[in-house]
């Protein structure tokens, strides 16, 4: 009798799996955390490698949810950023993935993201984005859309934060939008995004079926549905694909990743080359301005260096490194005491 379906690194779905969900039934959530399990299993990654973070919220109780073997830590709220740049110092050999909400990102915690961002931390940051306090009972969060309404009929008069927006004019390396609902675009979004070297985010709507999933509410899956505007046709084939880089007429483009993998775009009604950051930037202008939700890869740089290579670290995690390497002798202290007379 044949075993179950493996991996190319012989490891069943299952071990990319984590506890049931406790969140509400038909949540966005659960559609993103199953998307991971599946995205994580295709691409192969050893998950005893991965470092998963969160914060605090409803959002941030998804990491349960996937990735069992997986290392974990559940931060205070909104500080998700600093807790997962300190272990990925420490252990550079770690796979930094973390899920957070719009309020743990975009309230509390938007100066912690800021830094993360503009320090090109290698961490694959999913927001789940559903524009209100889910866990609190519902109140507005930072990204709600001027003019949405609450189930009570209150509207939003603030202007929301774009999270894409703000982490394009920091630096981020690979900046996307996907909607929970579109499974097939946001599998493959990960999937770029797990390859990608450097800081890499993704907002995805995210709809709370208790809360905000009602007439009047521009995070529902109606509107979802009815609003979303795929910028392109978007896929990722792995290293291990062998892809043949190099075009595919006028429409259609590749972006090789450093892993040896390649992003294939084809355009669909909008002339977006996501190696652009210009052209980024003004199509997420525009896109504040109109009722349509505008999803895929907006922008994506291969090269920068991420932090660790920036700050010249050693290749061997600083965690395992024995005291005699990092603990400086009473002459070399003295030399150094010298040094400064």
């Amino acid at each position: 009798m044949a075993g179950p379906k493996t991996n190319r690194i012989g490891l069943p779905v299952t071990d990319y799996r984590g506890v049931s969900s406790t969140l509400c039934k038909g949540c966005g959530h659960d559609v993103i955390s199953n998307t991971l399990t599946t995205a994580l299993y295709e691409m192969g990654v050893e998950p005893w490698r991965v470092a998963k973070m969160s914060g605090i919220g409803c959002s941030s109780k998804t990491p349960a949810y996937f990735l069992g073997p997986a290392w974990g830590f559940n931060s205070v709220h909104g500080r998700m950023p600093s807790v997962a740049t300190g272990a990925l110092l420490a252990n550079r050999t770690l796979i930094g993935l973390g899920v957070s909400g719009d309020g743990d990102t975009a309230s509390i915690g938007i100066g912690q993201f800021v830094h993360m961002v503009r320090r090109n931390v290698p961490f694959l940051y999913v927001v789940e984005n559903n524009g209100v306090y889910g866990l609190t009972k519902g109140q507005f969060s930072a990204t709600a859309d001027e003019g949405s309404r609450l189930k009570d009929g209150t509207v939003n008069d603030f202007a929301p934060i774009d999270i894409c927006t703000l982490a394009l004019e920091l630096g981020a390396t690979f900046v996307a939008r996907a909607f929970s609902a579109d499974r097939k675009q946001l599998i493959e979004i990960l999937k770029a995004a797990i390859a990608h070297e450097g800081f890499a985010v993704i907002d995805v709507m995210s709809p709370c079926v208790t809360f905000n999933n009602h007439v009047g509410s521009t995070r529902s899956y109606d509107y979802g549905r009815n609003h979303e505007g795929p910028i392109h046709e978007f896929g990722f084939v792995p290293a291990w694909d062998h892809p043949e880089v190099g075009g595919g007429g006028e429409d259609t483009f590749d972006v090789p990743m450093p892993d040896g993998g390649t992003i294939r775009v084809q355009r669909v009604g909008r002339a977006h080359d996501p190696r652009d950051k210009g052209a980024a930037l003004r199509l997420l202008h525009e896109d504040a301005e109109s009722p349509e939700y505008l999803t895929g890869v907006f922008y994506v740089r291969a090269g920068k260096p991420p932090l660790p290579q920036f700050l010249k670290m050693v290749e061997e995690p600083l965690a395992t490194l024995p005291e005699a390497r990092v603990r400086p002798t009473r002459e070399t202290l003295a030399e150094i005491n010298e040094s400064y007379r």
